[in-house]
């Protein structure tokens, strides 16, 4: 793996495919800039699921985004 940065799409695309193989269904993963909190990242698994990360920059609260995820995953497969 280079060390290029990767784009905001490949970084979606990368949690995207993360989350999909563990959990199946992913209804969305996206990222906003919200008024108050500044940048936020989401996974919403349904209706009721989601996980959310901030960060400064957008980049920032996808990499946050990817290390809870990792960390569910890691904990899950620890069982």
């Amino acid at each position: 793996m280079s060390k290029e940065s990767r784009s905001i799409e490949e970084r979606i695309e990368r949690i995207h495919k993360m989350a999909k193989d563990h959990f199946g269904e992913v209804r969305f993963v996206g990222i906003k800039l919200h008024t108050k909190i500044g940048w936020v990242a989401k996974i919403q698994f349904d209706e009721f699921d989601s996980l959310i990360a901030e960060g400064e920059n957008a980049e920032m609260a996808l990499k946050n985004l990817r290390k809870r995820l990792k960390k569910i995953i890691d904990r899950y497969n620890m069982v």
